[in-house]
């Protein structure tokens, strides 16, 4: 039981990463907003980088990019909330039953990474040239995000034993 409790624990203090950045972007909207216009406008890449025709420059469709980074955040904190329910209902469950109720967790947890690995550091990494910034460099950060969230992907997925009589 220790070790399903454990994971119950380790995912909410998760959802609570996430929805406190989430809250964050909400909240205090202008102070990530330069993050998200430089890395898009490309204004800080390398001065001779090739790859500058990929810039987006219309404030509107800089805007639609930050909604819905932060609508994926939402989203992923909600359904990690939800996972954190569902496990705390099944961790005196059969091994089968507490396996079920993962699956909203995980929803959760893959949509982070989806988040952090895919728009952070493939797309805003690769695509706009993040990684030649050294004033908008989100990728330390999003790799960072993207590793805790796998980790606890991998464990989460791990199967659980019957409980003990």
């Amino acid at each position: 039981m220790i070790v399903r409790l454990c994971k119950v624990a380790v995912l909410a203090a998760i959802a609570l990463w996430i929805g406190l950045v989430a809250f964050g972007n909400l909240t205090d909207y202008a102070s990530n907003w330069p993050f998200v216009q430089h890395v898009l406008a490309m204004d800080t890449i390398f001065p001779d980088a090739q790859i500058r025709y990929r810039a987006i420059h219309s404030p509107l469709l800089q805007r639609a990019a930050y909604a819905l980074i932060i609508a994926a955040e939402t989203l992923a904190a909600a359904l990690c909330w939800l996972g954190v329910w569902r496990l705390w209902q099944a961790h005196r469950a059969t091994a089968a039953a507490f396996q079920r109720a993962k699956r909203i967790a995980v929803l959760g947890l893959a949509t982070g990474v989806l988040l952090w690995l895919g728009g952070f550091v493939a797309i805003g990494g690769e695509w706009f040239g993040m990684w030649m910034s050294s004033q908008w460099n989100g990728i330390e950060s999003a790799f960072r995000f993207a590793i805790v969230l796998l980790a606890m992907l991998v464990w989460l997925g791990q199967r659980d034993d019957e409980l003990d009589g």
